[in-house]
């Protein structure tokens, strides 16, 4: 196998979310957002789990699909990820408005 046979290592978000749409819309749309954000909680659950005492392959695939189904919810919910996120964090912190944060440690963000 060569370079280019491989899948590419970095994908845009875009590119991501519009992958798990063609992929599982149909079926995510049936289950509707209450029961996908139930299997994103599993998810998130496993990835704990994972963190605590996981190898660091079980962990990459715990974040991967903690990511796949929170996308999942943003395609039923018809939220455009990379721009909810250009909106949110584009211009910087929301909290202090700088590209560094400057927000006391026991503040949100």
């Amino acid at each position: 196998m060569t370079t280019s046979d491989q899948a590419k290592p970095d994908v845009s978000l875009t590119d991501f979310q519009a992958k798990i749409r063609d992929m599982y819309y149909e079926k995510d749309v049936q289950r509707g957002i209450d029961g996908t954000f139930m299997w994103l909680m599993e998810e998130v659950g496993e990835l704990a789990s994972a963190l605590r005492q996981g190898t660091h392959e079980e962990r990459c695939g715990e974040f991967a699909d903690v990511l796949a189904w929170l996308t999942t919810i943003a395609n039923v919910a018809g939220v455009d990820l990379g721009q909810a996120i250009q909106d949110k964090y584009g211009t910087g912190c929301p909290g202090c408005g700088r590209l560094v944060c400057t927000c006391p440690m026991q503040e949100k963000p």
